[in-house]
């Protein structure tokens, strides 16, 4: 690939578009550090309040609530120490003062290093990203909807891991892979220390999407259509019979999306759609540990579509969203089985670094609980305010 090329590549590390994809290029506006002949530090914060009112109050409590809460509350880290090396570090305190638990701690929720060898061969060691959905690698400071759905997290590590991943883009980044070993599921509970192994393959028909991460919506600057497969995989995750120890189960599970995007003269219109499979041998029906997920047997998937009309209205940029989400949980009674329906709009005042989102989100069990407000049909309208610095 061309010289030229490949430094767009590094400076996409540089601006935090790597690993974490958390912040977009066009939104970075923190002030950079220059040291040395190649070497710079970059400083951002972020923060998303949210106002959100729902139709219960607690898992026991069925009567309406309305809570304001710091959904996401980051300063990040992000720069070269020379041409071929970046790093990233992000500080998170998020969900703070959400039902009445304010002063949460701060953790580092990123926290790597990348090598940036070649187009088609780079590295990231550290914590960061897990590669196995899409919407889990869309930044979530550039999401579509509000937020992701419950089925684009993994069972084990949550939205990030620790260990090292190998990626690369392809005949002009026409195609990407990534290889991803880390730590997945720990702890006495796990029979056998496995790696977790996590590959994923895409195809971008039309604009290459050459970075680690995502974007839920690129607002009309480019045209895309993505094709994406990966496949997760830990040996020897859970006990079937967790007294006994007996009956080890490995835990598997794959995905299929697809992402659309193109600006039209009428507006640019956003499609996004994607496939979950989640298993680990049934151990969950069985008698397995106490701290074994529910979600290690979950089929889901989710459906979103995005409307951003061509001129400004006011000061800024309007978009319509919605999406549709279905979970089946192999459980018995199906209490967690459910579909969601959620639209809204995004106010974009100065694109993604100042937004006005506006939600509303039904959920439909197929089966409700009888005295658990939480498991029964329910709704929560949220507004929220974006900054990017």
């Amino acid at each position: 690939m061309k010289k030229k090329h490949t430094r767009s590549f590094r400076r996409s590390l540089l601006a935090g578009l790597a690993a974490a994809a958390v912040l977009p290029a066009v939104s970075q506006a923190g002030p950079i550090i220059e040291f040395g002949e190649n070497s710079s530090l970059q400083i951002n914060y972020a923060l998303q309040v949210w106002a959100t009112n729902s139709s219960y109050t607690s898992a026991t409590h069925d009567g309406s609530s309305t809570d304001v809460y710091l959904r996401r509350n980051r300063l990040t880290f992000s720069g070269q120490y020379n041409d071929y090396i970046g790093f990233y570090a992000q500080l998170e305190s998020g969900n703070d003062s959400k039902a009445g638990n304010d002063d949460r701690e701060i953790y580092y929720r990123d926290a790597y290093i990348t090598l940036d060898y070649t187009d088609e061969l780079r590295f990231i060691v550290g914590r960061f990203k897990n590669t196995f959905s899409r919407e889990n690698l869309e930044a979530c400071l550039e999401p579509l909807s509000l937020d992701r759905g419950d089925a684009s997290y993994t069972p084990f590590a949550g939205s990030r891991d620790t260990g090292l991943a190998i990626w690369g883009n392809l005949s002009d980044a026409a195609f990407q892979y990534r290889v991803l070993v880390a730590d997945g599921r720990e702890g006495e509970v796990v029979p056998k220390k496995s790696p977790r192994v996590t590959t994923r393959l895409h195809w971008s028909a039309l604009d290459p999407e050459y970075d680690y991460g995502y974007r839920g919506t690129y607002l009309g600057t480019r045209k895309i259509l993505t094709f994406g497969v990966a496949y997760d995989f830990q040996a020897d995750a859970a006990y079937d019979d967790y007294d006994q120890k007996t009956g080890i189960q490995d835990y598997k599970a794959w995905t299929a999306d697809a992402f659309f995007e193109y600006p039209f003269k009428s507006g640019t219109y956003t499609l996004s759609a994607a496939y979950f499979d989640y298993g680990l041998g049934n151990a969950i029906n069985k008698s397995p540990d106490p701290l074994l997920p529910t979600t290690t047997e979950l089929e889901g998937f989710y459906v979103k579509a995005g409307y951003l009309l061509p001129n400004p209205v006011g000061p800024g940029r309007l978009q319509f969203f919605a999406r549709h989400d279905g979970s089946e949980y192999q459980l018995p009674g199906g209490l967690l089985d459910r579909r969601v329906n959620a639209f809204g709009a995004n106010y974009y005042i100065n694109g993604q670094s100042l937004k006005i989102t506006l939600e509303h989100r039904e959920y439909d069990y197929a089966n409700p609980h009888p005295s658990t407000p939480v498991l029964q049909d329910n709704y929560q309208t949220t507004l929220g305010l974006q900054f990017i610095l």
